[in-house]
């Protein structure tokens, strides 16, 4: 299907597809600790796969088409290679896509309309795979997926779990067979699991596949000897000698061998079959003790499956066709509002108890404030919600629309503080405007206050920043200026001495004169960035004036928000940011009290004689001797401008590793492109 996008806006996403796609990659497979349910991981997969169709000359090296799994990350587990690799699978959602499965098989091995071509089926259970290696007829490695070519060894942990024999139950084993399957926990053993984790204080495991993941992933073989782990055989890999000719054949010589096959393993040999097959597999899923995500179909004969081969990742001969999100329906009872670390509201509802698919839901997201209003949700409405997967689920349907109950109103106000709270014109969120008062920014707010890109207070780090707030020693920037009157207070916490204390205090002084650019990006005001910033000071000077035209402007003086928008770089969504800041009293007693500690010079930039002066610079790509933001600072002392993007008006552009379109689009423009070394040289040459 054509997606309808020019080749630069697909380049762009496929390579934040990449990007999203690793990230949850390492999530579910390295961390076991998913942000997103199957269904939306599958939909970015699909997605994907769809831009890469269209246009496989953009087809990147770090492609997710070509991962399996996530690569190991440091672990105490001992790294092992997989002799044979273990792939995952491609995926279908509908009855077509499983009929286009099959005819491309046929297609693929060239045959008649008259040759039958039968397939297994299987449910998928919801495990983590492992790869169990004998030689004669005995254990000796067992190991996880890890990235398909090198996983975890876990040999001492499976020692414990009882479906996993030790030796073989048969008097002439092979040389070498790997059985391979998947490591599961049953739903009622996660529950009992998550139930004695919470007494014990410890870490709650999202869902039976990440429960068993943590289990098996221990140093500690103890600790997976007490954790209910099953497994159960679906192939193998390396064999010595594979007994049978069809899959089933082989699955029905590993289960004779000791392992657990699924119940639900039988033999299709038409489309019909299939469907069939999958219809009763999902209409027991509610029912089964453990979780299953679909059903897998593999081509039988054995000597077709190696003709078919493997693309990427994924073998030619198999497919897994995936169930829809599970549903049930239950009572909102009561909506609260969490407020996130950049002040946006979001709203949770909270539910009457419902089990879908062996979790109990009691919370389900809401999304913000227009999702509230298209699902016409209010108390005491009956909802249809869906449990996508690993995380919190969602409403479907409101099944209860024309109940006469009271509207849901959002606030409008901050919980938390009590500060206004307003969304952007064209923007979904609300957000709280109370910045550096609010509690539940606080933390992130001062921690960005002293980050290296603002006021870049040394000794001031992340630790420290939560410490003292948690001491009450600090609660605004203006108290970070006041931190030699808590010099004792201090002094007296656990890890401080005269000398570190004396360090600290001294990086603050430094800072007493700020820049006025970076301490107005310090305060964290919405859409004024570090360059937004410069721009700002370098037309106003002053932050007195800065402050003066923005309440000016907030009050509707149009000659003040024009005069704003006149400064190259400035639109209207600063101008309402900087008039909502100053709008809130709270933001400028925080504002004058931070300037009754410090004393910002009138802002003023030196330009120099240079062979860049009065041009357009673009910087892009990985910069690895300086930050972006200051080589855009070098440009604007150089007296050239510093542009985001690449147009005909673009003079020069520096290009580090890893510059994509922009340098691309330079070349074709026939722009002059140096490195980062050569623009080093116009800098120092510039004096």
């Amino acid at each position: 299907m054509a997606s309808g996008i020019a080749e630069a806006e697909a380049a762009n996403e496929l390579m934040r597809l990449a990007r999203q796609i690793a990230k949850h990659n390492r999530l579910y497979h390295g961390e076991d600790a998913p942000e997103i349910s199957d269904q939306e991981y599958d939909a970015l997969v699909r997605r994907n796969a769809e831009l890469e169709a269209e246009f496989p000359h953009l087809i990147r090296a770090d492609s997710p088409s070509n991962a399996v799994g996530h690569e190991v990350a440091a672990s105490p587990l001992s790294k092992v290679s997989h002799e044979v690799r273990m792939m995952s699978l491609d995926n279908a959602f509908d009855d077509e896509e499983v009929a286009e499965f099959a005819a491309r098989v046929r297609r693929f091995l060239n045959l008649d309309d008259d040759v039958a071509v039968a397939f297994t089926a299987e449910d998928k259970i919801d495990g983590l795979s492992c790869s169990l290696r004998y030689e004669k007829g005995v254990l000796v490695r067992a190991a996880t997926r890890g990235d398909g070519q090198v996983g975890e060894d876990v040999t001492a942990n499976v020692a414990h779990i009882a479906d996993i024999p030790q030796k073989l139950d048969t008097r002439a084993p092979p040389e070498v067979f790997e059985v391979r399957g998947e490591v599961y926990m049953e739903k009622q053993a996660f529950a009992a699991l998550n139930e004695a984790q919470q007494s014990a204080g410890g870490k709650l495991f999202a869902n039976p596949r990440n429960a068993a993941a943590g289990s098996l992933r221990q140093k500690d073989a103890s600790v997976t000897a007490k954790r209910p782990l099953r497994f159960w055989a679906h192939g193998w890999g390396a064999a010595s000698d594979v007994p049978g000719e069809t899959q089933e054949d082989v699955v029905r010589q590993i289960a004779q061998w000791g392992f657990p096959v699924s119940p639900d393993f039988r033999r299709a040999e038409t489309l019909e079959q299939m469907y069939e097959a999958y219809a009763d597999i999902a209409q027991k899923r509610p029912d089964l003790p453990y979780e299953i995500d679909g059903v897998v179909y593999k081509v039988d004969q054995l000597d077709w499956q190696q003709r078919l081969g493997f693309v990427a990742k994924a073998p030619r001969w198999a497919l897994a066709r995936k169930f829809p999100a599970e549903r049930a329906e239950t009572m909102l009872e009561r909506i609260d509002i969490q407020v996130g670390r950049t002040g946006k509201l979001t709203p949770v509802g909270r539910l009457a108890p419902v089990l879908v698919g062996g979790v109990t839901v009691t919370n389900v997201t809401l999304h913000n404030r227009d999702e509230i209003e298209r699902l016409g949700v209010r108390l005491g409405d009956r909802v249809l919600i869906q449990r996508a997967g690993d995380v919190i689920p969602q409403v479907v349907e409101n099944l209860t629309p024309d109940a006469k109950r009271a509207a849901y109103r959002f606030p409008d106000h901050c919980p938390e503080c009590g500060s206004e709270a307003v969304a952007e014109e064209g923007e979904v969120d609300v957000r709280c405007t109370g910045g550096l008062i609010c509690p539940a920014q606080r933390s992130e707010r001062l921690k960005h206050f002293v980050s290296r890109g603002a006021l870049d207070i040394d000794g001031l780090g992340e630790k420290t920043i939560d410490e003292f707030l948690g001491a009450g020693l600090l609660e605004s920037p203006a108290d970070i200026f006041r931190l030699h009157q808590q010099r004792e207070a201090i002094l007296a916490r656990e890890g401080w001495q005269d000398k570190s204390v004396d360090n600290l205090l001294a990086s603050v002084e430094k800072r007493r004169k700020p820049d006025a650019a970076r301490l107005l990006f310090g305060l964290g005001i919405r859409h004024v960035g570090a360059v937004t910033a410069r721009d700002l000071m370098k037309h106003l000077h002053e932050l007195p004036a800065l402050r003066e035209v923005a309440e000016r402007a907030q009050s509707g003086d149009e000659a003040a928000a024009a005069e704003l928008t006149s400064i190259d770089g400035i639109g209207g969504a600063v101008v309402e940011a900087l008039g909502d800041f100053f709008h809130e009293d709270h933001n400028k007693q925080v504002w004058d009290d931070l300037l009754s500690e410090v004393s910002p010079s009138r802002y003023e930039v030196e330009t120099r004689d240079s062979p860049v002066a009065g041009k357009t610079v673009v910087f892009t790509g990985k910069l690895e001797t300086m930050s972006r933001d200051e080589a855009k600072a070098q440009a604007e002392r150089l007296g050239a401008k510093a542009s985001g993007s690449v147009s005909a008006k673009t003079d020069l552009v520096v290009a580090g590793p890893g510059a994509g379109s922009k340098l691309k689009k330079a070349s074709d423009l026939g722009i002059e492109v140096i490195d980062e070394a050569e623009w080093a040289d116009i800098v120092a040459a510039a004096g």
